[in-house]
């Protein structure tokens, strides 16, 4: 199938018979592989008469080769289809592959974001990212780190062409009141002496409708009226990435703390903190220098931090 989805990604109309032909398959043979495609993938292929047939949308496939051209002592593994890129990121580090390396997918079919929330991975259409970095010397090197990879993948969108792309403690990316991008980090080993933490990541790139999503969403395409790369979106990302988490590794979080704050899209406002059971209402004050969120709790400041925490606006701001 992938062989005939790559004579199809340019987005012009293909004959059957030429497709049949650069097979080496019948004219029913490839019809049923289109099929194929529609059904296993969620591509759209138009069929004209006397024309051929041709994707929705022109295709723009992985390419290590072009992602590493910032990064070239990361290694990637792409995949047509996997379970989660994290998923794959631990089993890699349980198999005792060096880190740094990095794993992609054109298509998820268990993502997952934080909290066990399903992400939506269409095919070939937005970024689904995992780095895996190995981290020797203590919890200083993970204070703020996944507030840190925001202003990574915050940076990268505008290169992008989303200008207005902000930050949503503690793991989003948004542009208004819409998510475009999120973080999710899991930790494998002893964090007091070796382990290794994979950066997950994913970008809402060309997608342009879904029903997979119980929230506001937009996507690069939809912001910039173009579709993107995601190979040049890729490679800007580990680019943003290695810089910003060298900044990280000199200066800890202490010294990206303002600059995070500056980017942060509900400073100010009035929110409720939801722990479990519990609901906080508080106005954010900003982070503290570990990345724990300051929220001013009837007239006192107290400091929230924790994996298991949601911020969300109140309906009175």
């Amino acid at each position: 199938m992938l062989t005939l989805l790559n004579l199809l990604k340019d987005g012009r109309f293909h004959s059957g018979q030429a497709l049949g032909v650069a097979l080496g398959i019948s004219r029913s043979a490839v019809w049923k592989q289109l099929q194929h495609l529609e059904a296993e993938l969620g591509l759209t292929i138009h069929k004209v008469r006397g024309r051929g047939y041709q994707l929705a949308d022109p295709l723009t496939l992985l390419d290590a080769e072009k992602i590493a051209v910032s990064t070239p002592g990361w290694p990637i593994s792409i995949f047509d289809s996997i379970d989660s890129t994290n998923a794959e990121a631990l089993r890699a580090v349980d198999r005792g592959q060096t880190a740094p390396f990095l794993v992609l997918a054109e298509r998820q079919v268990s993502g997952r974001g934080r909290r066990g929330r399903k992400w939506a991975s269409p095919f070939a259409e937005n970024l689904y990212y995992s780095l895996v970095l190995r981290i020797d010397g203590g919890m200083r090197r993970l204070e703020g780190l996944s507030l840190v990879v925001g202003l990574a993948v915050m940076q990268a969108l505008r290169k992008a062409g989303v200008p207005d792309a902000g930050l949503k403690w503690p793991n989003d990316v948004l542009v208004g009141d819409k998510k475009i991008a999120g973080i999710l980090l899991e930790l494998v080993g002893d964090p007091a002496d070796v382990c290794h933490v994979v950066l997950g990541i994913g970008i809402n790139v060309n997608m342009q409708a879904t029903d997979e999503v119980d929230q506001r969403w937009t996507s690069v395409r939809l912001e910039s009226g173009r579709i993107c790369d995601r190979n040049v979106l890729a490679a800007e990302l580990n680019s943003q990435l290695r810089a910003y988490l060298q900044r990280h590794e000199s200066e800890g979080f202490s010294g990206l703390q303002a600059e995070w704050e500056a980017n942060h899209l509900w400073q100010g406002r009035p929110v409720s903190l939801i722990a479990g059971v519990n609901q906080i209402e508080g106005v954010v004050q900003g982070i503290d220098n570990q990345g724990a969120l300051r929220l001013k709790v009837n007239g006192v400041e107290k400091v929230f931090s924790g994996g298991e925490l949601s911020l969300r606006l109140r309906d009175d701001s």
